[in-house]
């Protein structure tokens, strides 16, 4: 099981902030630093100091960095064109020598839209423009050098396009995540090469993890997609710290257990993490909360992630 720490930077966070929290994953050996793209918090408290951009973000982290993988759960296909998305993530992916993935989805949380003034269309709207986006962006990256990439559907218009710059690597892994049961499992064996389902009880995750499956059969798909899952972090050394750490970020511990976060002891987190595993997951986006607690990330690292 590979373990990723997932952070969700829209509920208060500076790029020191981040910084301070990839450098700490880093550190302790996790697969990668991902972060969500969010524009506006989520729930009450204070909205200080206000968001971050994730593609600036994470272009500032390819420098400051130099092995952890770096990436998004997930961008919202509603907030940039998919040109220069494309470009956006091939000069980042370059910037850190190969190590972005490039995870996208439909966009769901209207407020943010209309807070900084971005269209907000209808579900169905918003999941065409998605599945053009991903045909587009893919497409550009694939696009041999030296021809030329066009695409004409309903929402977007491509023509004669030099389809540069390309990515480091090729391709540059694509992660497609949710719950729906049916666009979302076509979108993800067409385009992605990960999927992922977040914040789920795991005993739910098998039967989506199926549909992916059998769309990626109806498809004819011969590459082997990778799974994956998104679940909250709350692990300490006994009970007391478990209970601070989720009273830290307003929670309750069993809440999270029973919703399927990794939540305990760190031998209560292994078990959760290999229940994870026998689901079919084979990475783990661990969702941390509260950025200024780096002994939780240092805990994991040192009695979680040796015994998986």
């Amino acid at each position: 099981m590979r373990l990723v720490i997932f952070t969700e930077p829209q509920q208060g966070a500076s790029h020191d902030d981040l910084l301070r929290v990839a450098k700490a994953a880093e550190d302790g050996g996790y697969d990668g630093f991902f972060r969500s793209d969010h524009y506006l918090r989520m729930g009450d408290g204070s909205p200080l100091p206000g968001p971050t951009d994730a593609w600036i973000t994470l272009a500032a982290l390819a420098v400051q960095t130099s092995r952890i993988r770096l990436g998004t759960l997930v961008s919202s296909a509603t907030f940039r064109l998919p040109g220069p998305l494309a470009i956006a993530v091939a000069q980042v992916d370059a910037m850190s020598g190969g190590r972005i993935e490039f995870g996208l989805g439909g966009g769901w949380f209207e407020s943010e839209h209309t807070a900084y003034g971005i269209p907000f269309p209808p579900v169905s709207e918003r999941f065409d423009r998605l599945e053009e986006q991903l045909e587009i962006i893919t497409g550009l990256w694939s696009t041999p050098a030296g021809s030329t990439y066009d695409f004409d559907g309903k929402h977007y218009r491509v023509a004669d396009s030099p389809a540069l710059p390309k990515p480091v690597q090729a391709p540059l892994p694509v992660i497609v995540g949710g719950h729906g049961k049916k666009r979302t499992p076509y979108l993800a064996a067409r385009y992605a090469t990960e999927f992922n389902v977040p914040f789920s009880k795991i005993e739910d995750i098998p039967a989506q993890y199926a549909r992916v499956s059998a769309a990626a059969e109806a498809l004819g798909r011969t590459e082997p997609l990778t799974y994956s899952a998104a679940a909250v972090l709350c692990v300490g050394r006994d009970d007391a710290e478990v209970n601070r750490r989720a009273a830290a970020i307003g929670r309750e511990a069993d809440e999270m257990r029973e919703n399927g976060g990794i939540v305990g002891t760190p031998a209560e987190a292994v078990e959760t993490i290999k229940r994870y595993a026998e689901a079919g997951a084979s990475r783990l986006f661990l969702q941390v909360l509260d950025l200024a607690d780096l002994d939780h990330i240092d805990l994991v690292a040192a009695e979680v992630a040796p015994k998986l």
